[in-house]
């Protein structure tokens, strides 16, 4: 009989405490979902001689950025992908997941660091390497900011046609 009541409240405090758990996961969920909330979006387009970039960053609550690009260099297929990243202190670090219009099966992934002076946003030139299939920039090298083909400047957004 002891061991059968013992037995009911083990199974009880499992149950609880599973309960529990069920309660903090959807707590950490919403705060997930709370901080990846749109709080500002801007839009962006860089045109250099024949080739026009054009960038869309949201803001998300939790500090992060989101978005979209579109790269349309003169020879070169058509690129279309999303961006993600953060700001660290002046400078948007971002990675840009695309396709593009010839090799619309396979996704490529680029790292990029923009600097943010005054309006504008500022494509830098990084060394970039690739370990194990991931490409970023070398940290011990610096970004020039300053002999740079893309300038974006702030333009007014356009609501995508669904």
């Amino acid at each position: 009989m002891k061991k059968t009541v013992l037995l009911c409240l083990v199974l009880a405090s499992i149950g609880f405490q599973s309960c529990k758990n069920d309660e903090k996961q959807k707590q950490i969920e919403a705060a997930k979902a709370e901080g990846e909330k749109v709080v500002n979006t801007e839009c962006f387009k860089a045109i250099y001689e024949k080739d026009t970039i054009d960038l869309n960053v949201n803001t998300l609550k939790n500090g992060k950025v989101s978005g979209d690009m579109v790269m349309k260099i003169a020879k070169a297929p058509q690129r279309t992908g999303e961006i993600t990243g953060e700001f660290k202190g002046d400078t948007l670090f971002i990675d840009y997941t695309f396709v593009d219009t010839e090799h619309k099966d396979t996704k490529f992934k680029n790292p990029m660091a923009l600097l943010k002076r005054d309006k504008q946003l500022i494509l830098g030139n990084g060394t970039m390497q690739t370990t194990m299939g991931v490409t970023y920039l070398v940290k011990d090298k610096p970004i020039d900011f300053e002999n740079v083909k893309y300038k974006f400047s702030a333009v007014d957004c356009v609501e995508k046609a669904k």
